[in-house]
C-alpha cells in the first residue's frame, strides 16, 4: 500500500508540474506583444476562433467586403499544429479563421459584431456540440485600437445579456493554415451530416439576424 501511495504521489507531482508548465506557456502567449499584419493589395486580415472552423469560415465568407476565410489554428504555444494535435487540447491552439477583407467595405468593428452575432457568446470552451479548449472562443487583436473595440463590445454585450461573455482576448501572434481538406468544407460538403445539422443551421441563423451585411449572392 505504501508503495502504491508513493507511486501515486510521484505521478501527481509530475502531473501538476507539467500542468504548471503548460499554464506558464499559455500565459506567455496571452501576455505577448501583438503582431501587426500589414495591408496587402489594400486588404487587411483579422483572426477569430469560435468553435468549429468549418462553421466560422462559412459565416465570414457570406459578408460583404470579405474576400476569403481560411481555416487554421491560433492562440497556442506549439509550432506547426495539426488537426489531430490541436484536438488533444495540449497545444493551446484553438480552431481559428483568417479573414481577408477590404477595410474600405467592411470595418474591423463590424467583423467583431459578426463574430459575436454568429455564436452563443456565453458558452465556455466550445460552440454547440463541439466542446473542449480547441473550440474555445478567442478574438485576436493586432493593436491597441482593435483591443479597445473588442473589449468595449464585449463589455456592452455582457451588460446586455447580464451574463459573462466567454470570448477570450489575445494578442495576435501567428496563424497556422489548416490542412487542405478543411478549407471551404461547408461549401464542398453540403450533404455531410455535421454540415447539414450544425454548420448550415448556424449560418442560416446568422443570415436571418444580419441580412444587411450579406453579399448579394448570399441573400436567398
Amino acid at each position: 500500500m505504501k508503495k502504491l501511495l508513493y507511486i501515486f504521489s510521484i505521478s501527481l507531482f509530475f502531473s501538476c508540474q507539467n500542468q504548471a508548465q503548460v499554464n506558464e506557456k499559455q500565459q506567455a502567449v496571452i501576455d505577448a506583444e501583438p503582431v501587426v499584419v500589414s495591408l496587402n493589395d489594400g486588404k487587411a486580415r483579422a483572426y477569430f476562433a469560435s468553435g468549429c472552423f468549418w462553421c466560422v469560415e462559412a459565416v465570414f465568407e457570406s459578408i460583404k467586403g470579405v474576400e476569403e476565410s481560411i481555416s487554421g489554428y491560433s492562440g497556442g504555444y506549439t509550432d506547426n499544429p495539426t488537426y489531430e494535435a490541436s484536438n488533444t487540447g495540449k497545444t493551446g491552439h484553438a480552431e481559428a479563421v483568417e479573414i481577408i477583407y477590404d477595410p474600405k467595405v467592411v470595418s474591423f468593428s463590424t467583423l467583431v459584431d459578426v463574430y459575436f452575432g454568429s455564436q452563443n457568446p456565453t458558452q465556455v470552451n466550445g460552440q454547440g456540440p463541439d466542446r473542449g479548449s480547441q473550440y474555445r472562443s478567442i478574438i485576436f487583436y493586432q493593436d491597441d485600437t482593435q483591443k479597445k473595440i473588442i473589449e468595449d463590445k464585449k463589455t456592452a454585450l455582457a451588460k446586455e445579456l447580464d451574463k459573462t461573455v466567454a470570448a477570450e482576448v489575445y494578442p495576435f501572434q501567428k496563424f497556422w493554415v489548416g490542412e487542405d481538406y478543411h478549407q471551404n468544407y461547408e461549401r464542398l460538403h453540403p450533404n455531410q451530416g455535421y454540415i447539414k445539422n450544425v454548420s448550415i443551421p448556424r449560418l442560416n441563423k446568422f443570415k436571418a439576424k444580419f441580412p444587411e451585411l450579406l453579399k448579394e449572392t448570399e441573400k436567398h
